[in-house]
């Protein structure tokens, strides 16, 4: 009845890291051309950073954390 149980539970995590990459190379595919002009390389971090700023705050005041 579990003779293949540790090889199936490989085999997911393997699935698992597969599906991920690619979704993150099918998603990044696409920015990656423009981050070779240094315009919209500049617009690209700075939409990142702040998002990234976004989250950081909303997270914050919805958890009551202080900055202090």
């Amino acid at each position: 009845m579990f003779d293949g149980f540790w090889d199936n539970v490989i085999r997911y995590q393997r699935y698992f890291i597969s599906t991920l990459l690619g979704l993150l190379l099918n998603t990044f595919a696409p920015v990656i051309p423009l981050l070779k002009r240094p315009i919209t390389s500049i617009a690209i971090v700075g939409i990142f950073v702040g998002t990234l700023v976004f989250l950081t705050f909303t997270l914050r005041a919805m958890l009551g954390l202080s900055t202090t």
